[in-house]
């Protein structure tokens, strides 16, 4: 457990992720939206989960997706910090089957590959109708 915390935690905690969401956040929720919802009668609470989160939906994703991908691909941290195969990442199996002096297998190293991929390809296509949806909200003209 402490070997797949030392993975996650930094890899989880990102600068960029907060200053993206930040200035997200400052750009896209308009002063006016959340006073109009204030006037209505509605509390803090209320604003920020049916109205805030749903204008921030497509940068979540957007953070999501870079820091996903961004932990996926690491190779350095969980080369230093795991011990067992048995949490070793996809990125750490294929380089311990590479260098091995005996392997001469390149289909098994090309078929890993793609298995190591697909996860990150389900996600991104899964995830996709948020970004359409950002892209489509700030095409109105107004």
């Amino acid at each position: 457990m402490q070997d797949m915390l030392a993975i996650i935690i930094p890899c989880c905690v990102s600068p960029f992720g907060f200053f993206l969401g930040r200035v997200y956040a400052q750009t896209s929720v308009p002063n006016e939206l959340l006073e109009a919802a204030r006037i209505d009668g509605a509390g803090e609470a209320r604003i920020f989960f049916t109205i805030v989160l749903r204008l921030l939906a497509p940068a979540m994703v957007t953070i999501f997706l870079f820091l996903f991908v961004g932990t996926w691909n690491n190779f350095l941290l969980p080369l230093m910090m795991v011990s067992s195969d048995t949490l070793k990442p996809v990125t750490l199996g294929l380089y311990g089957m590479v260098s091995l002096a005996t392997f001469n297998d390149r289909g098994s190293l090309m078929m890993g590959a793609l298995l190591g991929v697909l996860p990150v390809i389900v996600l991104f296509l899964g995830l996709q109708r948020y970004w359409q949806a950002g892209l489509a909200a700030g095409a109105v003209k107004g």
